[in-house]
């Protein structure tokens, strides 16, 4: 058993490809051997998360999810603990390793109550065994079920419970493969808010809905006990990014050692309070302290502006004098409408691209724009897209919810279509290529959410193509760096995109 953090990558799993390595190994041991390691495993971190516990309450669904948590009140009881369970199953009806864990735990002498305690202030631990994997996405014009009403009211008290909550496998009623919550099945308050400490014990293998969507906020600190149960051929569906590779500088470069980036963007007479000039300046700015080696500025009007007084550093040129076809291009961060002036030119010129904002808007509603995306593509051009949940909508022509509802298919349908890289922006960043297993980013925190903060991540993004890395690998490790960031941002100091820009280390 180990703890899941970003500092090294790993491989996620499906429902479907779960159950079948969790059938092979079955058919390998002995009955209940599975359900008996699973139960022992969330007793041990039970203990380990809460050691001076007395009394712990445990909601056991009617199925194996169910049986886990009756096979861990037996062990919790064992060892000195109050065991409290409400169990929805019955004795006739239940699985038979989850029948044999419940007369484990009936011998052991855990108490059972039938309801969902009304107050949990005596708990001093909370463990949810409801459901697990154990949730299926309703047939498409078929009504969802409504969920059983105790069972509603053991994930309410879970929901808002004040004592810690551990999970087995999965939050409950949160999907496995996408991080969204079943129908009726969401809390009623934002997951931010929950008044205690989450814990999530991920079973033989890591589901990708525990870490985007709402899986973040909702899972809390993950942990994965893989049971002895390798995942043979089982390839996975998706990764967790790890960490960037060290790139260190040699000493005999210079600054065309590490690349051109062309900002292509916002009004300068922003500066006078008209435009989005500052758009295009932060993510200038990122890719300055990203290591390029030069960052150019075109600004899209008459341009009166000739020196950024703040970054002296920065180079404003015409776009009409840009050399697009020795430079990596980011285009779009506040441009406006007015970068539909020069976007064709910049899809089909520039050597490598990444597309934000309104360059991602303005190419969702002009299919003209959009082939030549996808010709860049077909012609091996490097091109990242940088999409948020809504620009991304537009792009494939979806609604945001359904965008949400399968952040991972949203960011393969992207990739497939355009034939690039595409980061779908959010809680859990997507990044996928054509042909790729995508990856998901374990990096980043709310504090991101603050104007200006995307446009830091597209200039990251160019400056890591203009140094020689791939699309994918740039997009990757930028997301990362980005996300880290504000990890690691000192405690009580607000995060501004201006500040984030400066900060992160190449």
């Amino acid at each position: 058993m180990h703890r899941i953090t970003p500092g090294h990558p790993h491989a996620l799993h499906h429902t479907a490809a779960t159950r079948r390595i969790e059938r092979e190994a079955a058919a390998g041991l002995p009955p209940h051997t599975l359900m008996q390691r699973a139960g022992l495993a969330v007793a041990r971190l039970a203990q380990a998360l809460a050691p001076h516990a007395r009394t712990v309450w445990i909601a056991c669904g009617a199925g194996n999810n169910g049986g886990d948590g009756l096979e861990a009140a037996m062990h919790l009881r064992l060892a000195g603990r109050r065991v409290v369970v409400t169990w929805l199953g019955t004795s006739e009806t239940a699985p038979p390793d989850a029948r044999q864990s419940w007369e484990r735990a009936l011998a052991a002498g855990v108490e059972w109550a039938d309801a969902a305690p009304t107050d949990l202030t005596g708990a001093d631990l909370c463990i949810d065994a409801l459901l697990g994997i154990g949730i299926t996405t309703p047939a498409a014009n078929a009504a969802p079920r409504a969920p059983n009403e105790r069972l509603l009211a053991c994930l309410r008290q879970l929901q808002a419970s004040p004592a810690p909550v551990l999970s087995v496998d999965l939050p409950s009623g949160l999907g496995a493969d996408t991080g969204q919550f079943g129908p009726g099945l969401a809390p009623d308050a934002l997951l931010h808010h929950t008044p205690s400490p989450r814990h999530t014990l991920s079973l033989l293998t890591l589901k990708p809905g525990l870490f985007t969507a709402a899986g973040r906020d909702a899972a809390g600190s993950v942990w994965l006990d893989d049971l002895g149960v390798a995942p043979g051929h089982e390839p996975p569906n998706a990764w967790l990014t790890g960490p960037p590779l060290p790139a260190p500088r040699a000493h005999a470069s210079h600054k065309g050692s590490h690349g051109d980036v062309a900002v292509v963007g916002g009004e300068g007479l922003a500066l006078r309070g008209m435009g989005m000039a500052g758009a295009t300046l932060l993510a200038a700015s990122a890719a300055l302290h990203q290591g390029a080696g030069r960052v150019l500025v075109a600004l899209l009007d008459a341009g009166h502006m000739e020196v950024d007084l703040q970054q002296p550093e920065l180079m404003l040129r015409r776009f009409g004098a840009l050399e697009l076809g020795q430079l990596t291009v980011v285009c779009g961060c506040g441009g406006g409408e007015a970068v539909g002036s020069v976007l064709r030119e910049v899809i089909t010129r520039a050597a490598r691209l990444v597309l934000d904002a309104d360059a991602l808007n303005l190419i969702a509603r002009d299919a003209a724009l959009h082939a030549l995306v996808v010709a860049r593509g077909q012609h091996g051009q490097p091109t990242v897209l940088t999409p948020h949940p809504l620009e991304a909508a537009r792009l494939l022509g979806l609604t945001t919810a359904e965008v949400q509802a399968d952040r991972l298919d949203a960011a393969q349908q992207l990739a497939a279509q355009f034939n690039c890289v595409a980061v779908l922006k959010g809680s859990g960043t997507v990044v996928s290529a054509a042909d790729r297993v995508p990856a998901i980013n374990p990096t980043g925190n709310g504090r991101l959410a603050t104007a200006g903060t995307g446009d830091v991540l597209a200039g990251m993004v160019g400056a890591r193509l203009a140094a020689g890395a791939g699309a994918l690998r740039a997009a990757s490790e930028a997301v990362y760096a980005h996300g880290l960031a504000a990890d690691l941002w000192p405690a009580g100091q607000a995060l501004t995109a201006s500040a984030l820009a400066r900060r992160i280390a190449p």
